[in-house]
Order: C-alpha cells, then structure tokens, then sequence
C-alpha cells in the first residue's frame, strides 16, 4: 500500500515493484509486531471479561494485511525471484551465485 511505503527506500539490491512491495511489508510487520502481540495475548486470556477479549478481536481483525507475519516473502537479492531462495545466500537456486560461492573450481 501507498499509505506504508517510504518516500526513500533504503534497499541495496535489485529493484522492482514487488521487491519494494515485500520491503514496506516488512517495515509495517516490524513497526506493528508488539502491537498484534499484545493483542493476541488479550484475545487468549481467558481470565479477561468477554467484552475486552472481543474488542481486541475486533481491532486485530481490522488492522492491515500488511501487518501479518504471512504476507512476507523471501525475495531474490539479485534478481527478485520470490520461488526457489536460498534462505542462506538469499538468492534464487537459478541465478547460480550460490554454487560459485561453494565451489571455487566452477567454470
């Protein structure tokens, strides 16, 4: 979403939409973690009243998509490629940089 994305991005990689797409959901995931934490916590106390547990249901359901753990994809620093990364390296398996990392006799 526009209204998260920064007006200057701090990305030292490949750059497209989706790169900056997945780079403002994980700034918006970071700056809202705590608060869906603690929001958690409320709804699973069940010492609480009901009436609290379900307000904070109620705020946890309409806070944005982009504050969820879930929307976040481990991206290609090379290329963008979101399919086959290698968590380590985070470079796509294809771009073939991994395996000249490894293996010094690559030709």
């Amino acid at each position: 979403m526009a209204q998260f994305r920064a007006k200057k991005l701090d990305i030292g990689c490949f750059v497209n939409i989706r790169v900056i797409r997945d780079h403002t959901k994980r700034k918006v995931f970071e700056q809202y973690e705590t608060q869906r934490q603690a929001l958690r916590y409320i709804i699973c106390n069940t010492t609480l009243p009901q009436r609290a547990r379900a307000q904070a249901q109620l705020q946890l359901s309409q806070m944005h998509a982009y504050t969820r753990s879930t929307q976040i994809n481990n991206r290609c620093i090379e290329g963008g490629k979101s399919r086959g990364v290698l968590r380590h390296f985070r470079m796509a398996r294809v771009s073939g940089a991994p395996g000249r990392l490894l293996s010094p006799s690559h030709c």
